[in-house]
């Protein structure tokens, strides 16, 4: 949850986060994670929409599996939880927007911010490029906050 000062969930941040959190915490590299996020994205709100409408359908997603000695590297550290470092930054977002509430695209952002090179990776493997997307939620971010997240 945000901080009572900062933005609520919208309900489809909250399902994002919900199913992310059973999922993404299980992955094996940051690559399944960045896939994992990029599952749970492309079915829920604005973010959602413009993935499906540049062809990432609901189909099943597949990531190479990858040796277990690599796995067990890239794993993080126990006390380190993605998922809540994603929401308290997509909060962040949200607020200095001055919106009231999060919603996918402020996931997205944080996603980009915590993936970098990682995330546009996944969504070049089905057919997406990061500025594709971006120019998709237009409509949706603010161009200070898009150049901020630039390479």
């Amino acid at each position: 949850m945000c901080e009572p000062s900062k933005p609520r969930l919208s309900t489809d941040a909250a399902i994002v986060l919900a199913l992310a959190e059973t999922a993404v915490p299980f992955s094996g590299s940051s690559e399944d994670e960045a896939e994992r996020w990029l599952r749970v994205l492309r079915t829920h709100g604005q973010v959602g929409c413009a993935l499906q409408g540049l062809g990432l359908s609901e189909a099943p997603l597949s990531s190479a599996a990858q040796p277990r000695a690599i796995r067990i590297i890239r794993r993080r550290r126990a006390h380190e939880n993605i998922v809540t470092t994603v929401q308290q930054r997509a909060c962040e977002f949200a607020a200095e927007r001055g919106q009231g509430a999060v919603g996918t695209v402020d996931i997205l952002f944080a996603v980009l911010e915590n993936y970098r090179g990682v995330f546009d990776r996944a969504l070049y493997e089905h057919g997406v490029t990061r500025d594709e997307l971006l120019e998709r939620l237009a409509d949706y971010v603010p161009a200070s906050l898009g150049a901020r997240l630039d390479r």
